[in-house]
Protein backbone atom coordinates (compact mmCIF):
# COMPACT_ATOMS: atom_id res chain seq x y z
CA UNK A 1 0.00 0.00 0.00
CA UNK A 2 0.95 3.24 -0.71
CA UNK A 3 1.78 5.53 2.12
CA UNK A 4 1.51 9.53 1.93
CA UNK A 5 3.43 11.88 4.51
CA UNK A 6 2.34 15.50 5.36
CA UNK A 7 3.84 17.57 7.33
CA UNK A 8 4.73 21.13 7.94
CA UNK A 9 7.67 22.68 5.36
CA UNK A 10 11.16 23.40 7.49
CA UNK A 11 12.42 24.74 4.13
CA UNK A 12 14.11 28.32 4.46
CA UNK A 13 12.15 29.59 1.47
CA UNK A 14 9.00 28.01 2.85
CA UNK A 15 7.52 26.72 -0.03
CA UNK A 16 8.00 23.23 -1.90
CA UNK A 17 8.66 24.42 -5.32
CA UNK A 18 8.53 20.60 -6.41
CA UNK A 19 5.20 20.25 -4.29
CA UNK A 20 3.72 22.93 -5.90
CA UNK A 21 4.51 21.64 -9.72
CA UNK A 22 3.10 18.23 -8.71
CA UNK A 23 -0.15 19.81 -8.52
CA UNK A 24 -0.22 22.33 -11.40
CA UNK A 25 -2.91 20.52 -12.62
CA UNK A 26 -4.78 22.16 -9.95
CA UNK A 27 -3.32 25.56 -10.52
CA UNK A 28 -4.57 25.41 -13.64
CA UNK A 29 -7.91 24.24 -12.91
CA UNK A 30 -8.62 26.95 -10.14
CA UNK A 31 -6.93 29.51 -12.74
CA UNK A 32 -9.81 28.73 -14.86
CA UNK A 33 -11.91 28.82 -12.32
CA UNK A 34 -11.44 32.09 -11.00
CA UNK A 35 -11.87 33.29 -14.44
CA UNK A 36 -14.97 31.54 -15.47
CA UNK A 37 -16.72 32.38 -12.17
CA UNK A 38 -15.80 36.31 -11.93
CA UNK A 39 -18.24 37.11 -15.49
CA UNK A 40 -20.91 33.73 -15.00
CA UNK A 41 -24.14 34.88 -15.80
CA UNK A 42 -23.04 38.64 -17.29
CA UNK A 43 -24.65 40.24 -19.87
CA UNK A 44 -21.27 41.31 -21.27
CA UNK A 45 -18.93 38.61 -19.93
CA UNK A 46 -15.33 39.30 -20.29
CA UNK A 47 -15.76 42.17 -22.44
CA UNK A 48 -15.76 43.67 -19.22
CA UNK A 49 -12.18 43.61 -18.86
CA UNK A 50 -12.03 45.55 -21.95
CA UNK A 51 -14.68 47.79 -20.94
CA UNK A 52 -13.41 48.79 -17.66
CA UNK A 53 -10.41 49.80 -18.04
CA UNK A 54 -11.36 51.60 -20.81
CA UNK A 55 -13.23 53.98 -19.15
CA UNK A 56 -11.17 54.55 -16.53
CA UNK A 57 -8.82 55.44 -19.11
CA UNK A 58 -10.98 58.10 -20.05
CA UNK A 59 -11.65 59.38 -16.99
CA UNK A 60 -8.16 59.98 -16.63
CA UNK A 61 -7.59 61.43 -19.67
CA UNK A 62 -10.57 64.27 -18.72
CA UNK A 63 -9.13 64.46 -14.89
CA UNK A 64 -5.76 64.84 -14.95
CA UNK A 65 -4.68 64.90 -18.60
CA UNK A 66 -7.47 67.60 -19.48
CA UNK A 67 -8.23 69.73 -16.45
CA UNK A 68 -4.76 69.28 -14.36
CA UNK A 69 -2.90 68.86 -17.81
CA UNK A 70 -0.51 66.54 -16.20
CA UNK A 71 2.44 65.81 -18.61
CA UNK A 72 2.29 62.24 -20.65
CA UNK A 73 6.13 62.14 -21.54
CA UNK A 74 5.07 63.50 -25.19
CA UNK A 75 3.19 60.27 -25.51
CA UNK A 76 -0.82 60.21 -26.88
CA UNK A 77 -2.51 60.60 -23.82
CA UNK A 78 -5.03 57.71 -24.12
CA UNK A 79 -2.33 55.13 -24.86
CA UNK A 80 -0.63 56.63 -21.70
CA UNK A 81 -3.38 55.50 -19.36
CA UNK A 82 -4.66 52.46 -20.89
CA UNK A 83 -0.80 51.17 -20.72
CA UNK A 84 -0.26 52.43 -17.01
CA UNK A 85 -4.12 51.19 -15.83
CA UNK A 86 -3.24 47.31 -17.27
CA UNK A 87 -0.05 47.07 -15.63
CA UNK A 88 -1.48 48.78 -12.62
CA UNK A 89 -4.72 46.62 -12.46
CA UNK A 90 -2.57 43.45 -12.69
CA UNK A 91 -0.92 44.25 -9.66
CA UNK A 92 -3.54 45.45 -7.64
CA UNK A 93 -5.51 42.37 -8.05
CA UNK A 94 -2.25 40.39 -7.18
CA UNK A 95 -2.42 42.31 -3.72
CA UNK A 96 -6.32 42.59 -3.53
CA UNK A 97 -7.24 39.02 -4.26
CA UNK A 98 -4.05 37.05 -2.31
CA UNK A 99 -4.95 39.68 0.83
CA UNK A 100 -8.14 37.53 1.19
CA UNK A 101 -7.23 34.00 0.35
CA UNK A 102 -7.35 32.11 3.67
CA UNK A 103 -10.64 33.65 4.40
CA UNK A 104 -12.23 33.05 1.47
CA UNK A 105 -11.30 29.48 1.28
CA UNK A 106 -11.03 28.45 4.72
CA UNK A 107 -13.72 26.25 4.43
CA UNK A 108 -11.90 24.40 1.61
CA UNK A 109 -8.43 24.27 3.23
CA UNK A 110 -10.20 22.90 6.44
CA UNK A 111 -11.67 19.90 4.20
CA UNK A 112 -9.08 18.94 2.13
CA UNK A 113 -5.23 19.38 1.66
CA UNK A 114 -2.88 20.36 -1.00
CA UNK A 115 -0.39 22.80 -0.99
CA UNK A 116 -2.05 26.68 0.31
CA UNK A 117 0.12 28.11 -2.37
CA UNK A 118 -1.23 26.74 -5.16
CA UNK A 119 -4.16 29.52 -4.62
CA UNK A 120 -2.22 32.51 -4.50
CA UNK A 121 -0.25 31.34 -7.56
CA UNK A 122 -3.60 30.44 -9.35
CA UNK A 123 -4.51 33.77 -8.99
CA UNK A 124 -1.85 35.30 -10.17
CA UNK A 125 -2.37 33.25 -13.32
CA UNK A 126 -5.59 34.47 -13.93
CA UNK A 127 -4.62 37.93 -13.16
CA UNK A 128 -2.38 37.42 -16.06
CA UNK A 129 -4.86 36.22 -18.46
CA UNK A 130 -7.18 39.15 -17.45
CA UNK A 131 -3.97 41.80 -18.44
CA UNK A 132 -3.26 40.11 -21.66
CA UNK A 133 -6.81 40.85 -22.96
CA UNK A 134 -7.46 44.59 -20.93
CA UNK A 135 -3.86 45.70 -22.90
CA UNK A 136 -5.64 44.72 -26.48
CA UNK A 137 -6.90 48.32 -27.12
CA UNK A 138 -3.59 49.69 -25.85
CA UNK A 139 -2.00 47.18 -28.58
CA UNK A 140 -4.64 48.58 -30.93
CA UNK A 141 -3.61 52.31 -30.19
CA UNK A 142 0.05 51.42 -30.22
CA UNK A 143 0.01 49.98 -33.51
CA UNK A 144 -1.59 53.00 -35.05
CA UNK A 145 0.84 55.51 -33.42
CA UNK A 146 3.30 53.46 -34.85
CA UNK A 147 2.07 53.33 -38.10
CA UNK A 148 2.04 57.10 -38.05
CA UNK A 149 5.42 57.50 -36.36
CA UNK A 150 4.03 58.73 -33.32
CA UNK A 151 5.63 56.66 -31.58
CA UNK A 152 8.41 54.18 -31.57
CA UNK A 153 8.81 51.22 -29.11
CA UNK A 154 12.06 49.94 -27.88
CA UNK A 155 12.38 46.68 -29.29
CA UNK A 156 15.42 45.40 -27.26
CA UNK A 157 13.24 45.70 -24.47
CA UNK A 158 10.14 43.73 -25.02
CA UNK A 159 11.36 40.93 -24.41
CA UNK A 160 11.98 41.48 -20.88
CA UNK A 161 8.02 42.76 -20.39
CA UNK A 162 7.11 38.62 -19.53
CA UNK A 163 9.92 39.14 -16.74
CA UNK A 164 8.67 42.70 -15.93
CA UNK A 165 5.07 41.15 -15.25
CA UNK A 166 6.58 38.01 -13.40
CA UNK A 167 7.96 40.17 -11.20
CA UNK A 168 4.88 42.73 -10.59
CA UNK A 169 3.30 39.17 -9.52
CA UNK A 170 5.57 37.98 -6.74
CA UNK A 171 5.75 41.28 -5.54
CA UNK A 172 2.30 41.67 -5.38
CA UNK A 173 1.46 38.03 -3.96
CA UNK A 174 3.88 38.69 -1.51
CA UNK A 175 1.95 41.89 -0.34
CA UNK A 176 -0.65 39.88 -0.43
CA UNK A 177 0.01 36.55 1.05
CA UNK A 178 1.93 38.54 4.31
CA UNK A 179 -1.88 40.84 4.72
CA UNK A 180 -3.71 37.50 4.27
CA UNK A 181 -1.74 35.81 7.08
CA UNK A 182 -2.46 38.78 9.33
CA UNK A 183 -6.16 39.24 8.72
CA UNK A 184 -6.53 35.61 9.88
CA UNK A 185 -6.06 37.76 13.29
CA UNK A 186 -7.06 41.08 12.89
CA UNK A 187 -10.17 41.42 10.37
CA UNK A 188 -9.87 44.68 10.46
CA UNK A 189 -7.01 45.17 8.24
CA UNK A 190 -8.80 43.61 5.58
CA UNK A 191 -10.65 46.77 5.15
CA UNK A 192 -7.94 49.08 5.00
CA UNK A 193 -6.73 47.06 1.65
CA UNK A 194 -8.99 48.48 -0.87
CA UNK A 195 -7.96 52.01 0.24
CA UNK A 196 -4.27 51.09 0.66
CA UNK A 197 -3.77 49.87 -2.67
CA UNK A 198 -6.14 53.04 -4.60
CA UNK A 199 -3.12 55.18 -2.31
CA UNK A 200 -0.22 53.11 -3.52
CA UNK A 201 -1.41 53.79 -6.98
CA UNK A 202 -1.01 57.46 -6.56
CA UNK A 203 2.38 56.98 -5.20
CA UNK A 204 3.27 54.88 -8.34
CA UNK A 205 3.48 56.71 -11.98
CA UNK A 206 0.51 55.64 -13.54
CA UNK A 207 -1.54 59.24 -14.15
CA UNK A 208 1.92 60.82 -14.47
CA UNK A 209 5.49 60.19 -15.74
CA UNK A 210 8.16 59.97 -13.15
CA UNK A 211 9.98 62.91 -15.18
CA UNK A 212 7.13 65.22 -13.64
CA UNK A 213 8.00 64.53 -10.45
CA UNK A 214 11.40 66.48 -8.47
CA UNK A 215 13.33 66.87 -5.23
CA UNK A 216 11.76 64.80 -2.07
CA UNK A 217 8.54 63.66 -4.20
CA UNK A 218 11.31 62.29 -6.77
CA UNK A 219 12.70 60.42 -4.44
CA UNK A 220 9.71 59.48 -2.52
CA UNK A 221 8.29 57.47 -6.02
CA UNK A 222 11.66 55.71 -6.33
CA UNK A 223 11.23 54.17 -3.38
CA UNK A 224 8.19 52.80 -4.00
CA UNK A 225 9.29 49.37 -5.82
CA UNK A 226 6.80 49.45 -8.40
CA UNK A 227 7.80 52.71 -10.00
CA UNK A 228 10.80 51.12 -11.69
CA UNK A 229 8.51 48.33 -13.27
CA UNK A 230 6.45 51.09 -14.59
CA UNK A 231 8.23 53.36 -15.98
CA UNK A 232 10.27 50.21 -17.68
CA UNK A 233 6.93 48.80 -19.39
CA UNK A 234 5.82 52.27 -21.08
CA UNK A 235 9.66 52.93 -22.25
CA UNK A 236 9.68 49.79 -23.35
CA UNK A 237 5.92 49.67 -25.27
CA UNK A 238 6.09 53.03 -26.66
CA UNK A 239 9.67 54.39 -25.97
CA UNK A 240 9.19 57.06 -23.94
CA UNK A 241 10.16 56.54 -19.47
CA UNK A 242 13.05 57.30 -16.96
CA UNK A 243 14.37 53.95 -15.65
CA UNK A 244 17.97 53.35 -13.78
CA UNK A 245 20.26 50.16 -13.17
CA UNK A 246 19.85 51.39 -9.51
CA UNK A 247 16.26 52.25 -8.98
CA UNK A 248 15.80 48.59 -10.80
CA UNK A 249 17.91 46.70 -8.70
CA UNK A 250 15.95 48.48 -5.59
CA UNK A 251 12.64 47.21 -7.31
CA UNK A 252 14.01 43.43 -7.36
CA UNK A 253 15.52 43.64 -4.05
CA UNK A 254 12.08 44.57 -2.46
CA UNK A 255 10.60 41.46 -4.61
CA UNK A 256 12.74 39.27 -3.18
CA UNK A 257 12.63 39.89 0.39
CA UNK A 258 8.83 40.18 0.46
CA UNK A 259 8.43 37.15 -1.46
CA UNK A 260 10.58 35.43 0.67
CA UNK A 261 9.18 36.70 3.68
CA UNK A 262 5.72 36.71 2.44
CA UNK A 263 6.30 32.68 1.98
CA UNK A 264 8.07 31.94 5.24
CA UNK A 265 4.71 33.97 7.18
CA UNK A 266 2.50 32.29 4.91
CA UNK A 267 4.02 28.54 5.28
CA UNK A 268 3.47 29.24 9.09
CA UNK A 269 -0.03 30.82 9.65
CA UNK A 270 -1.48 27.81 7.18
CA UNK A 271 -0.41 25.28 9.82
CA UNK A 272 -3.07 26.55 12.26
CA UNK A 273 -4.73 29.72 10.77
CA UNK A 274 -7.96 27.07 10.93
CA UNK A 275 -8.59 27.90 13.96
CA UNK A 276 -8.62 31.31 14.63
CA UNK A 277 -10.48 31.99 11.12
Amino acid sequence: MQHVHISASDRRLGADLSELWRYRDLIWLFTKRSFVVSYKQTILGPLWLIINPLLTSVMHLIVFGGIARLSTDGLPQLLFYLAGNALWNFFAASVNKNATVFTTNAQLFGKVYFPRLVMPVANVLGNAIQFAIQLLPALALLIYYIAVGAVSPRWALLPLLPLLLAQLGLLGTGVGIVISSLTTKYRDLSVLVTFGVTLWMYATPVVYPLSAASGTIRTLLLINPVTAPTELFRLALAGVGTVSAASLAWSLFCTAAVVLGGTRIFSRVERNFIDTV
